[in-house]
């Protein structure tokens, strides 16, 4: 089999790091690997794959050494520079930031939801939302099997999806909480310790926040539903890794509520944990360092004809980043490319 040679865009930072983890841990057919970040970063020494190696500093000519593929976890304003720039060297591009997600020329994927739509790619392909992934892998097959007709999601989210800063800011707060050291936020308005703080990303004109707004309209393309009604809240919490979702779904089609449960236990990256008898249910404590999908506290929703409640957990760093970009350039190493 081919060996390909793969290039790690923002490698120092959370996700950049998680998804080195998960490229040791899934060892793909690769000979040749390089990591790049920023200046600020540049010349930072890391161990991978028992192999030290030096990050470089991302400039246009990175690209001129014939990459295959390129893992971009380093923001928005470096994908639309640095991405087409990739492809003009024929290196395929697989994309965490939000910059590319609703273009239409992009796919947006989730490999246990819409794989075959990332082998006609362009060149770039999005990686989405972490709280889209999770939930959307929930969805998926029940849109499938009973056709949804609205979701309403209430979010809460760890500190990691907010970066470095978000985990220090939780981290210093604890430190303050019990020793009374010295403490000032760096990335939150407010303090996130014993807090909960309802506001992800910028609020937009209409009060919603873009994050709410990422996972209504990602859902929307992924499941290739454009007029789903969806709405959303999201909410950020003190836990430090792995997001939780209480989602609200009304079908057209009606069910029995075992049946419903082994369509979840059937689909792909799915764990169903719901023993309510034992006080067995998802929790992010129980989902680090995973990439699965857990989803449990499956019940009706008797306000409704035909609706369900789901609580749904994931590691947002892994299955919500790192896990999904890798289990994508997996998919296209062993599989291919279709042409368009």
């Amino acid at each position: 089999m081919k060996k390909y040679k793969l290039a790690l865009v923002g490698a120092t930072g959370v996700v950049g790091r998680v998804t080195r983890n998960v490229l040791e841990e899934y060892d793909l057919p690769i000979s040749e690997y390089k990591f790049f970040s920023s200046s600020k970063s540049a010349g930072t020494k890391i161990t991978f794959m028992n192999r030290e190696y030096v990050v470089e500093e991302l400039t246009e000519s990175s690209f001129n050494e014939g990459f295959d593929y390129a893992i971009f976890t380093a923001g928005g304003k470096v994908a639309e520079k640095y991405a087409p720039i990739a492809n003009k060297n024929k290196c395929i591009v697989i994309d965490n930031s939000s910059f590319f997600r609703m273009n239409k020329e992009v796919p947006l994927i989730v490999p246990e939801v819409n794989m075959e739509e990332a082998r006609r790619h362009n060149g770039i392909i999005a990686n989405p939302n972490c709280s889209t992934i999770q939930a959307v892998v929930a969805l998926s097959p029940l849109d499938r099997e009973y056709r949804i007709k609205r979701v309403v999601y209430s979010t809460y989210q760890a500190v990691s999806g907010a970066g470095l800063g978000g985990i220090q800011d939780l981290e210093s707060a604890i430190e303050h909480y019990v020793g009374n050291t010295k403490h000032e936020l760096r990335k939150f308005p407010y303090e996130i310790f014993n807090n909960c703080i309802p506001h992800i990303d910028d609020f937009t004109d209409d009060r919603y926040t873009k994050e709410e707004h990422k996972m209504i309209n990602e859902t929307r393309k992924i499941l290739k539903r454009s007029n789903l009604p969806i709405t959303a809240t999201t909410v950020r919490v003190p836990v430090f890794n792995s997001h939780s979702e209480s989602i609200n779904i009304e079908f057209e089609k009606e069910f029995e509520i075992n049946d419903l449960i082994e369509t979840l236990k059937k689909a792909p990256g799915i764990v169903v944990k719901d023993d309510i008898d034992n006080n067995v249910y998802p929790m992010p404590i129980d989902t680090n360092n995973q990439d699965k999908v857990y989803v449990g506290r499956i019940r009706r929703d008797y306000s409704v004809k035909s609706g369900i409640n789901l609580w749904v957990v994931a590691d947002n760093t892994r299955k919500g980043a790192g896990a999904n970009a890798v289990q994508i350039l997996k998919e296209l190493m062993f599989f291919g490319t279709l042409e368009n």
